[in-house]
């Protein structure tokens, strides 16, 4: 490899003598050229919107892909300009396990035909998950990235070379403000026996100081006025970024709506089973009115008898004269106390009503056993 060792040890003398400078600016040991205030605002403006576009970019990641290692690799595979492969959702995937599970359980029993219905709902909702994903990436995502990874970085790139042209002008400044200072110094105590070729000397260094000033200038205004025109082209940037945060919401408008409407049929079919199928007690808890604050039966257990009930005397229960029913029993039960009865699971039992009793509560017959069991653990067969 061959090195440049003239070129090296030149940019080296460069670096350190503008890391010198700017740490005699910082330390208010030399003068700095400073821009205007319109220029100064532009920069300050573009800070502020590569920040916040940073951090709206980054949890907007989140957002869509919460598991940072499905984050990294699809960043690996961005970089090695390869396709991402197609992933499930975690709704798609809910999905499918519920229908496998309906299969095993039997796809005519209650359990496993809700499993159907509700498996199949969730299959919906994660291909409506995906879409969006697909969707908020291309249309939202993929702008902010390209800002940050394009534009932004020209526009630092030409910052960090205007900086740097500050830097060689005041350096300049300060050259040509030594070789005036020189010149006077001589000009005020000139040695007649020397003077003629000092004053040429420091003379002619003055003018090419001036000359390097000159050049320096030169090149920082036709820099600034490049930077300048990047700078103000972010309210252009802000336009854009305006667009694609409406399509951003109307993709979530899009997939939250497609969600609420998957949900109502999904609710519309259980509500229609509802007949058929019973869900356990703990589901049934928003179904029945909530008592007052101070009505003491609103902080019972729902498998406790209301006080009403604890008065009655099962064995001096006798059957109505019609309106006995069978039942089959969807889930086991373990009776709370003596006045209750126990139930086995898919056992027939015949059941009734009694005036004055808990509309939750039935009275369950099961040969000469008798006692109260909970509506919700039944199937009432007509």
């Amino acid at each position: 490899m061959d090195f440049n060792v003239r070129k090296l040890a030149t940019d080296a003398g460069i670096f350190f003598s503008r890391a010198v400078q700017f740490t005699e600016e910082k330390l208010g040991q030399a003068e700095k050229t400073e821009l205007d205030t319109h220029f100064e605002s532009l920069l300050t403006r573009a800070d502020c919107t590569k920040n916040w576009t940073e951090k709206i970019y980054r949890q907007t990641e989140v957002l869509l892909q919460p598991n940072p290692g499905s984050r990294i690799e699809e960043f690996l595979y961005e970089k090695l300009d390869r396709k991402v492969p197609p992933r499930a959702t975690n709704g798609e995937i809910l999905g499918q396990f519920m229908l496998e599970a309906a299969k095993e359980f039997g796809p005519g029993t209650p359990y496993g035909s809700t499993l159907i219905k509700v498996g199949d709902c969730q299959r919906r909702l994660g291909g409506a998950e995906r879409d969006f994903l697909q969707t908020s990436s291309i249309s939202f995502l993929t702008p902010l990235r390209n800002f940050l990874e394009g534009d932004w970085r020209t526009i630092s790139k030409e910052r960090r070379l205007l900086e740097n042209r500050r830097l060689d002008l005041d350096a300049c400044k300060a050259r040509l403000k030594k070789a005036k200072a020189a010149e006077a110094r001589a000009a005020a105590a000139p040695d007649f026996q020397e003077t003629r070729p000092r004053n040429y000397v420091l003379s002619a260094s003055a003018s090419a100081a001036e000359h390097e000033l000159r050049v320096a200038q030169t090149e920082f205004d036709r820099q600034a006025e490049v930077t300048r025109l990047l700078v103000e082209g972010i309210s252009s940037t802000h336009v854009n970024h305006l667009r694609c945060l409406c399509e951003f919401v109307e993709a979530q408008t899009v997939y939250y709506k497609q969600c609420h409407k998957y949900m109502q049929e999904l609710q519309r079919e259980l509500g229609s089973s509802s007949g058929d199928i019973r869900c356990p007690d703990s589901l049934e808890v928003n179904s029945h009115g909530v008592g007052s604050p101070t009505d003491p039966s609103a902080f019972l257990p729902l498998n406790s008898p209301s006080p009403d009930t604890d008065a009655l005397q099962i064995e001096e229960v006798q059957p109505p004269a019609s309106g006995t029913r069978k039942a089959k029993v969807l889930y086991a039960y373990d009776a709370g106390d003596s006045s209750e009865l126990s139930l086995q699971a898919d056992e027939l039992i015949t059941v009734y009503t009694v005036p004055g009793m808990d509309s939750d509560w039935l009275i369950g017959e099961r040969g000469n056993q008798k006692g109260k069991v909970p509506v919700t653990y039944l199937e009432l067969l007509s």
